[in-house]
């Protein structure tokens, strides 16, 4: 998916199903869009397949995570 059509998720985007921070953006194809964190993006990404354009940021999770435990020098 084009970045200009789907700018990345901020810290500001909340799943809509629990509020969390978004990290699935899913545009639907009949207008509007939803936002999901990782686990609800997951859960819900086989219905959404179908019926929307997903545009999946959760692997910055782990690119923050592995960030996050490195060794102090």
């Amino acid at each position: 998916m084009n970045a200009a059509l789907a700018p990345s998720l901020s810290t500001a985007d909340r799943c809509d199903r629990c509020g969390a921070q978004a990290y699935v953006r899913a545009r639907l194809h009949g207008g509007g869009e939803l936002l999901f964190c990782a686990h609800h993006g997951r859960q819900h990404a086989p219905v959404l397949r179908d019926h929307a354009d997903i545009h999946d940021e959760s692997d910055r999770l782990t690119a923050e995570n592995a960030t996050e435990d490195a060794p102090l020098a």
